[in-house]
């Protein structure tokens, strides 16, 4: 199924899409999870959940597609999964008798900067970021994966990328905030 026939069908109720969607793209997502501390249980129930918001945009008319729908579904998984971790790293802390470690907060909220600062990149510096570093695919699979004519192409993007987010960050914090 083409992306536009994949939406069509959702707008009109068809869950033939989503079943679609979830065998397509399943091992994917599972993948990524697992290799970002997470389980498979985890991998469905953020897979789901993915599917779940993506279902939801179409459906209320707010999805604004600027790459194909799995790039799309796959920063979803990506973003909720790095959500679900920031939530057990709070509850891994409030469980140490209430005793706060200052570096790891000072950590939590470099990652936190360094988040919001990626996310204002937009989507494809955020996906071409996340899918480097985060989840550690080659320049090969990201320009399948992103639709790039060729590697060169998404290392140029990768650079440009990285070059705003520095620059940003440079902008509004000191390199001291970083530095331990």
């Amino acid at each position: 199924m083409k992306d536009d026939e994949i939406i069509r069908k959702i707008e009109s109720g068809d869950e033939r899409a989503l079943e679609y969607l979830y065998a397509k793209h399943y091992s994917m997502m599972t993948r990524m999870i697992i290799k970002n501390n997470g389980s498979e249980s985890d991998a469905k129930d953020v897979f789901q959940d993915s599917l779940i918001v993506f279902w939801q945009k179409v459906i209320k008319k707010e999805l604004h597609l600027s790459s194909k729908i799995s790039t799309y579904i796959y920063s979803i998984c990506q973003n909720l999964w790095l959500k679900e971790l920031d939530r057990r790293k709070r509850l891994d802390y409030k469980e140490e008798d209430g005793i706060e470690n200052e570096d790891v907060l000072g950590r939590e909220e470099q990652v936190k900067i360094i988040r919001d600062a990626v996310d204002s990149l937009g989507e494809t510096c955020k996906n071409v970021l996340g899918m480097y570093y985060f989840d550690g695919m080659s320049m090969k699979q990201i320009a399948d994966k992103l639709g790039f004519a060729n590697t060169d192409t998404v290392k140029t993007k990768r650079y440009k990328c990285k070059k705003r987010l520095d620059t940003l960050i440079r902008s509004k914090y000191k390199s001291g905030d970083f530095l331990d």
